[in-house]
């Protein structure tokens, strides 16, 4: 087990992403719930992870899958009572397995009381607590547009004035220039961390300084101000891990928000990778084919940029992105072959690892009949585009490679009636792979997509190099492969990936000849060669060291 007691642990740690609503259901509901994640607690200790980032389980009327909290100190009854959350909680500890929450710091539910409180009149003190501006029902203070579509502002008659959400109406923005607000949120998060809480994933956390006045939703003034406040009023009164959802994040703005000093967050999430196969300045549905080398450069600058100045967030996968595999790997004939390849490229770089619930099965993407999605962006995705005239074929394309729904079908546990999600009627359709795809039967495999990432857990923790080495990008044109060195004291380490379908010429440098395969994807049957999708880690002490060694001993 790690010892979270120790400054910068989670630099060795991983983090497994759970789902509630679709990981294990416990009473039938169809619906999965903390009991639920209780019971497969040793499943998650046999992979190896550290800790659970937990997708929001608070009180909420749901409008947007939990991310319009309407109590932030209660559990929502769909996932069960704070005294689950306790267990879960304690019984994790005893497996090493801490749990991180999801929290949600840019806006409210508007059920939440301070919002039922703020809009009865403008001298209420909670009135302070979100973002008003005065104005007339028919003139709005400004033309800015939610994310969700539509006005970002809406009228309260009782008050005569428009709130301000950057998302749903049913989310009005907080306003973090009142320090009484602010007051309250530290206040929750030390009584969660009392709670025996270990992190937090801080929801669209650079939206918190706005200056909607000025069409600035996001990166305002303040922001950092803002964060350095809420790090030292709260997470640095204990040794937690943070991270904080940036889409906005570029190299710079990453080096202050997971400065060295801890003074704002330990890592941030950053999405420059996951914008590369789209249409430049379109929407994610606009699909284009990913740029093979500009998607190493990417990660390059990443792993170059932040080293020794911050830190790196590792993910391909989240409750918002298409399955990986069928993203960027094959998922049909090298579905585990690819599925390995991926997780080689990403876990051997510099950086906390994010598993997604299901990525370390390869689960893939799903294609369901419209009426059977339940994503409200992907239905309302549908109807806007039909509308517009694209034709069934080309929507439908899209909504197979995107839908967030791709991400959120129910966890497939072994090859039996629901896969083991539930003993009722799952809330969402199951893959039909599952029969073929559970964990069941790859726990039984020593060959099997879980056991690989189970390696690579353990590898992370046994050889420094992945915490501390540098980053060098090897074959920076190729168009293929993507292989890179990482250097730390005497470790090198070399990881090369043969990234698609077709085999490709390529030799191991000759000093690497008698290097120790670490972990391996298929054996190295050709060392002129790559096949489609294989993939490596190798291990070598330098030679340099090994003779001072041997010098120092002759002395």
């Amino acid at each position: 087990m790690l010892d979270k007691t120790r400054p910068g642990w989670w630099k060795h740690a991983t983090v497994y992403q759970i789902y509630p609503k679709s990981f294990q259901d416990s009473t039938g509901s169809g619906t999965g719930d903390l009991r639920g994640i209780i019971s497969r607690l040793d499943y998650l200790q046999q992979l190896g992870i550290d800790l659970i980032w937990l997708s929001p389980v608070f009180a909420s009327p749901q409008v947007d899958n939990g991310y319009d909290i309407s109590d932030y100190r209660a559990i929502d009854p769909m996932y069960g009572t704070l005294a689950d959350m306790q267990e879960l909680i304690a019984e994790g500890k005893k497996r090493g397995i801490g749990i991180m929450l999801d929290l949600v710091l840019n806006h409210s539910s508007d059920q939440h009381r301070w919002f039922l409180e703020a809009k009865t009149s403008r001298e209420n003190p909670y009135h302070d607590y979100y973002v008003w501006r005065d104005g007339t029902p028919d003139q709005y203070p400004n033309e800015m547009k939610a994310a969700f579509g539509g006005p970002a502002w809406t009228w309260v008659p009782e008050v005569g004035q428009y709130y301000f959400h950057q998302f749903a109406p049913q989310q009005p923005d907080l306003n973090w220039e009142n320090p009484a607000l602010r007051r309250e949120l530290y206040d929750m998060i030390l009584w969660w961390m009392e709670q025996g809480v270990e992190g937090f994933r801080l929801d669209v956390i650079d939206q918190i300084a706005k200056e909607p006045d000025l069409g600035i939703t996001g990166n305002g003034p303040k922001l950092h101000e803002f964060l350095r406040e809420l790090s030292a009023e709260t997470f640095q009164k204990g040794c937690l891990v943070t991270v904080g959802e940036a889409w906005g994040a570029n190299l710079e703005r990453a080096k202050l928000y997971s400065a060295p000093d801890g003074s704002e967050l330990s890592m941030v999430f950053q999405f420059e990778h996951i914008l590369l196969d789209q249409q430049p300045g379109k929407e994610k549905w606009d699909l284009a084919p990913l740029p093979f080398v500009s998607m190493k450069q990417c990660f390059a600058r990443w792993q170059t940029g932040l080293h020794g100045q911050g830190w790196n967030s590792l993910f391909l996968n989240n409750h918002d992105l298409p399955r990986i595999v069928s993203r960027w790997g094959n998922d049909q004939e090298y579905r585990e072959k690819s599925a390995k390849m991926l997780a080689t490229m990403l876990h051997g770089m510099q950086g906390t690892p994010y598993i997604y619930q299901g990525e370390e099965l390869g689960m893939t993407n799903i294609r369901l009949p419209i009426d059977q999605y339940r994503d409200l962006e992907t239905l309302n995705l549908y109807e806007e585009r039909i509308a517009a005239g694209y034709s069934q074929e080309e929507v439908m394309t899209s909504i197979y490679a995107r839908s967030r729904d791709n991400a959120r079908t129910p966890m497939q546990w072994e090859d039996a009636p629901s896969a083991g999600f539930t003993s009722g009627t799952p809330w969402l359709s199951l893959n039909p792979n599952y029969h073929q795809i559970n964990a069941a039967a790859q726990v039984e495999d020593e060959t099997s997509v879980f056991h690989y990432y189970r390696r690579l857990n353990a590898l992370r923790k046994q050889y420094p190099v992945f915490v501390e080495g540098d980053f060098t990008l090897l074959e920076p044109d190729h168009p293929s492969i993507f292989c890179y060195l990482r250097r730390w004291q005497d470790q090198e380490l070399m990881v090369v990936c043969n990234f698609g379908d077709q085999a490709t010429d390529w030799e191991l440098p000759a000093s690497w000849k008698n290097a120790e395969i670490l972990i391996e994807n298929e054996p190295w049957s050709d060392r002129c060669q790559l096949h489609p999708w294989e993939a490596r880690m190798l291990l070598r002490i330098r030679q340099e060291s090994k003779q001072s060694e041997t010098a120092d001993e002759n002395k």
